[in-house]
C-alpha cells in the first residue's frame, strides 16, 4: 500500500482550510468587538543616580538600567496601585473590584512598564475606556516615581526625571484588532489542516478496508 501524501492532501484540500481560516478570522474579530476598545497614554521617564566620578559611565548605565527594571516591575504592585490612586489625581476608582486579587489582575491589565535597553530610560503606559482617565493614571504613576522614588530603591542618590509628558492615543489600541484578526485566520487554518487530514485518513482507511474485504 502506498505510503499518504498529506502534503498533496492539504494542497488538494486548500478550500477548506481556507474557509476554516475565514471562519477563525470573523470569530476574532466578533471576540474583538465584544471587548471594550481601550485607549492608551504613554510617559517616558529618565532614572538617574549619582554615583560619584569615580565609577566608568558602563557601569553606572547598568546600574540605572537595573534600577528602572526594579521600579518596572514595583509599578504593579498593590503598595504602589495604593500610592497612585491617593496621589491626588482625578482617577476613576470604580473600575478596580474592591476584592484584592481581582483588584491586582485589574491593574495590571491597566498599566504597562518596560524598560530601553541599555538605558534608564523607562516608559510607563495606561489603558482606558475613557482617554482622559489613561492620562490621569499616567500622570499619577508618573508623580509617584519622581516623587517617591526613596521608598523603592535601596541605592542613594537615585531620581526620576519626566522627559516626555503624557503622549495619548488617537485611536484604540486595545484590542490590537489587526493582530487578532490575523493570529484567528492563521489558527483557523492550522485547524482547517488538522480536518483535512483527519478526513482524508478517515475516508484512505475505509477504502483499505474494503479493498481487504472484497480480496477476501
Amino acid at each position: 500500500m502506498a505510503q499518504p501524501n498529506y502534503l498533496r492532501d492539504v494542497f488538494g484540500h486548500w478550500q477548506t482550510i481556507f474557509l476554516f481560516g475565514l471562519l477563525g478570522l470573523v470569530l476574532a474579530l466578533i471576540i474583538s468587538f465584544v471587548q471594550p476598545l481601550k485607549y492608551s497614554s504613554t510617559s517616558r521617564l529618565l532614572i538617574l543616580q549619582d554615583v560619584g566620578s569615580g565609577v566608568d559611565a558602563y557601569t553606572a548605565s547598568r546600574s540605572e538600567e537595573r534600577i528602572a527594571d526594579n521600579l518596572s516591575t514595583l509599578i504593579y504592585t498593590s503598595t504602589f496601585f495604593d500610592q497612585v490612586l491617593d496621589a491626588g489625581f482625578s482617577i476613576d476608582q470604580s473600575i478596580f473590584p474592591e476584592d484584592p486579587s481581582r483588584q491586582r489582575k485589574v491593574w495590571g491589565r491597566t498599566v504597562k512598564a518596560t524598560v530601553a535597553r541599555g538605558s534608564g530610560l523607562l516608559s510607563v503606559t495606561a489603558y482606558h475606556t475613557d482617554i482622559n482617565q489613561a492620562e490621569q493614571l499616567v500622570r499619577a504613576i508618573s508623580f509617584v516615581l519622581t516623587q517617591r522614588v526613596g521608598e523603592y530603591t535601596s541605592g542613594a542618590n537615585v531620581s526620576v526625571r519626566l522627559v516626555d509628558e503624557p503622549l495619548n492615543s488617537r485611536w484604540p489600541v486595545k484590542p490590537d484588532i489587526i493582530v487578532n484578526m490575523s493570529s484567528g485566520f492563521v489558527l483557523g487554518g492550522f485547524v482547517g489542516i488538522a480536518f483535512t487530514i483527519l478526513q482524508t485518513e478517515r475516508i484512505r482507511r475505509r477504502h483499505q478496508f474494503v479493498h481487504e474485504d472484497f480480496n477476501e
